[in-house]
C-alpha cells in the first residue's frame, strides 16, 4: 500500500504543476488559434462561418431548429477553468505512467534525471505520433477516427518499446530491433483523409503545428523534472536501496 500511496502522490503533484504550466501556455499560444480556425468550421473553401450562417438564415415563421452542436464553454473564464482542469487530469495521467515506468527501470533519482524521462516521453506521445498524424485545427480534414486511433496506439507502443530496447539493453541486435520498432508504424504509414483540401490557411496550421509542439516539449520536460524533484524530496525515506519507491 505504501508503494502505491506514494507513486499516486508523487504522480498528482507532478502532474498538477505541469497540467497548470500547460493550461497557461495553451491560453497564450494555441487557443487564440484554435479560435481564429473556429470563424472557418462550416464554411466553404476561404469563406468565414459567419458568413455561412448568415446564408442559412431561417425564413419567417420557420420554427427554430437544433443544428446537431453540442454543449461548449463559453469563450473566456469559462473556457480557460474547462481546459485548465483537463490538462491538469492529463498531466496526472501521465505522470503516473511515467512515475510507473521509470519506477520498473530503478526510478527517477533527481530532477535532471527526469529531464531525460520527460524528454522520451515527449518522443513517444507527441513527436513520433506527430509525424504521421500532425495536430488539427477545426474545420481541417481527417481520416476514419478509429483508423487513427490504432494507429496512433500502435506507434506509441512501437516507440516506447523501441526507446526501451535502445536505452535499458546493452545489445546491438536489440538496439537494432528498437530502431525497426520506432521506424516501423511509418513504413506502415498513418490513415489520411480522401482530400486535404481545407478553408484553413496553411500559414494558420503550420503555427498550430509548431504551437502544440513546442507546449507539449514544455509539459513533458517540467512533468519529468517535477516527478525528479518530487520523488527525491518526498519519497527517499521510503526509497529501497535500489532506488525505486518500492
Amino acid at each position: 500500500m505504501n508503494i502505491f500511496r506514494n507513486v499516486v502522490f508523487v504522480a498528482a503533484l507532478a502532474g498538477l504543476v505541469a497540467g497548470v504550466v500547460m493550461a497557461a501556455m495553451q491560453a497564450y499560444a494555441t487557443v487564440p488559434l484554435i479560435l481564429k480556425a473556429e470563424t472557418f468550421e462550416g464554411a466553404g473553401e476561404g469563406e468565414p462561418a459567419a458568413d455561412a450562417a448568415a446564408d442559412h438564415a431561417h425564413e419567417e415563421g420557420t420554427p427554430a431548429h437544433d443544428h446537431g452542436e453540442g454543449w461548449a464553454p463559453e469563450d473566456g473564464f469559462e473556457r480557460f477553468f474547462y481546459t485548465s482542469m483537463a490538462n491538469i487530469v492529463t498531466g496526472i495521467g501521465f505522470a503516473l505512467l511515467l512515475v510507473a515506468a521509470s519506477e520498473l527501470a530503478g526510478g527517477i533519482a533527481n530532477w535532471r534525471q527526469g529531464l531525460f524521462w520527460g524528454l522520451g516521453g515527449f518522443a513517444v506521445f507527441t513527436l513520433a505520433p506527430g509525424l504521421g498524424l500532425p495536430p488539427e485545427l477545426p474545420a481541417m480534414p481527417a481520416a476514419d477516427l478509429a483508423a487513427r486511433q490504432v494507429w496512433w496506439v500502435g506507434t506509441v507502443v512501437a516507440t516506447a518499446g523501441g526507446l526501451a530496447l535502445i536505452a535499458f539493453r546493452n545489445s546491438l541486435p536489440l538496439a537494432l530491433l528498437g530502431v525497426a520498432l520506432i521506424v516501423a508504424p511509418h513504413v506502415i504509414g498513418a490513415p489520411q483523409p480522401d482530400s486535404h483540401d481545407s478553408p484553413v490557411p496553411a500559414d494558420l496550421h503550420h503555427q498550430f503545428v509548431v504551437a502544440v509542439t513546442v507546449t507539449n516539449l514544455v509539459f513533458w520536460v517540467v512533468l519529468g523534472a517535477a516527478v525528479g524533484f518530487v520523488r527525491q524530496r518526498f519519497a527517499p525515506a521510503l526509497a529501497a536501496p535500489q532506488g525505486s519507491l518500492a
